[in-house]
């Protein structure tokens, strides 16, 4: 399983889903261009020092990202977390080798990405309200997505 970011523009965000995917064990790939420089004040705080010890990935667009996602050997799919979903999130069926997408904070993906993916996966909210951060929404289908398929590093003890 992999997190992706599209195009990222917030510093702090992005740190926090690479400090998540770290402590995790989730590679997480960053499709640029982003919004800030990697060596960010902001991007540095939110990740701290779990940066050293998270599996990131960068690619050089979207177009890159799709080769490479296209290249990977075995069953895999591309699924976007937006508001513009089909289905919520807890009604799918995760599988370990699937790519939960996020877009960018001030505009999500453009129509392209959305035609390119798998699944548009939303998260169920109040009327009214527009969305979570992403970051939020992202540790919150992960967070799914590995406990549907047992993913979820160093378990309990005695619930190997």
């Amino acid at each position: 399983m992999r997190l992706a970011l599209y195009e990222p523009d917030i510093p702090q965000n992005a740190g926090s889903l690479m400090r998540l995917g770290a402590c995790l064990g989730i590679g997480v790939d960053i499709i640029e261009p982003c919004g800030f420089l990697l060596s960010d004040r902001n991007f540095r705080r939110a990740g701290m020092d779990y940066l050293k010890s998270a599996d990131i990935c960068r690619h050089q667009s979207w177009t890159r990202f799709r080769d490479d996602f296209s290249a990977r050997p075995g069953p895999h799919r591309l699924l976007l977390l937006t508001t513009k979903g089909d289905m919520a999130y807890t009604d799918f069926a995760f599988a370990p080798d699937d790519t939960l997408l996020v877009g960018r904070e001030s505009a999500g993906v453009p129509q392209a990405v959305h035609e390119a993916v798998d699944a548009r996966l939303v998260i169920p909210l109040r009327p009214g309200l527009r969305s979570l951060n992403v970051a939020q929404a992202a540790a919150m289908v992960l967070g799914e997505a590995l406990r549907q398929t047992a993913l979820f590093p160093n378990p309990l003890p005695g619930k190997e």
